[in-house]
């Protein structure tokens, strides 16, 4: 189900843009402004001095600049998997601050301790360590060039969600929808490849329907035999963990989605099953559908 209607209706190509490192600019000022507490405010006054980019409303000239984009949903739901595919297809980055979460895990960095306890628990990330992240990626993609993104994970509260508002013009909201029942089983499905780093899910998902709803096949995504030895579980990826994720999330979100709802920006999807089925029908949804035509003729 859509609750707006959008269109793209360019090739997708890189376009130099100063919006990037106007963002990332306006973002350090708004950290810098604020504690380290979570309560803490944030003066959002701060993003003046970087100039707010212009707002670029729905049904633009989509020359202007490339798309920025905000995926929504719960932790499973397959934010990622959809955004890194509309990444290839309109040529723009995708930002997934759960990546970022875990390079930085990776990396034995001075935040490593703090993460991982959160992490482990099912908590959120606190809106400092999570802006100062994507900062960080922001100055990367800065420095190739890169204009336009798909974010990934963020915002996920209201107090990221007015952050970015003053910083820059989000154009859609896409929130991806799924059943509970069937977003418990996918998140305990899923794998990690130790090697390459790819993800995968062993998960295979029949769901009868009832009370009206279509029944939904989710068939699962597995590896290539080079991988399949290597496969590892994430450590938050327990029962327990999991549905405390999805509680806290629910509970977070709501603010979120009526703060991109009232302003006319949120493209409610709901995913009638796995990939082969859903992607031809988000694309429909964004109008993209003689976009992914060129792109597989090019």
């Amino acid at each position: 189900m859509a609750a707006l209607s959008y269109q793209v209706l360019r090739p997708a190509r890189a376009l130099s843009s100063p919006k990037l490192p106007s963002l990332l600019f306006s973002i350090r000022l708004l950290t810098s402004s604020s504690s380290s507490s979570i309560g803490s405010g944030v003066d959002l006054q701060a993003a003046s001095f970087g100039g707010p980019s212009q707002g670029v409303p729905l049904g633009r000239d989509p020359n202007q600049r490339n798309v920025q984009w905000v995926f929504l949903g719960c932790p499973g739901v397959g934010k990622g998997t959809y955004a890194s595919r509309l990444s290839n297809l309109l040529g723009v980055p995708h930002i997934a601050t759960g990546d970022l979460v875990r390079e930085e895990l990776s990396s034995s960095g001075p935040l490593a301790p703090q993460l991982a306890e959160v992490v482990n628990q099912g908590k959120l990330v606190s809106d400092e360590i999570i802006i100062n992240l994507l900062s960080n990626r922001l100055q990367a993609s800065a420095a190739k060039g890169e204009s336009g993104f798909i974010l990934d994970g963020f915002p996920r509260t209201i107090r990221q969600a007015e952050i970015l508002e003053g910083v820059t013009d989000i154009d859609l909201v896409i929130n991806l929808k799924l059943r509970e029942d069937a977003l418990l089983a996918k998140c305990l499905g899923r794998r990690l490849c130790s090697e390459c780093g790819g993800n995968y899910n062993i998960a295979s998902i029949d769901i009868k329907g009832e009370d009206g709803n279509p029944d939904m096949y989710m068939p699962p995504l597995l590896p290539p035999p080079h991988c399949a030895s290597k496969l590892i579980t994430r450590a938050d990826d327990t029962e327990e963990v999991v549905k405390e994720r999805l509680r806290v999330y629910n509970e977070m979100s709501r603010p979120v989605e009526e703060f991109y709802r009232s302003r006319g920006k949120l493209l409610e999807f709901g995913l009638p099953g796995g990939i082969p089925e859903s992607w031809p029908k988000l694309l429909r949804a964004l109008n993209l559908e003689d976009h992914d035509k060129q792109s597989a003729a090019a």
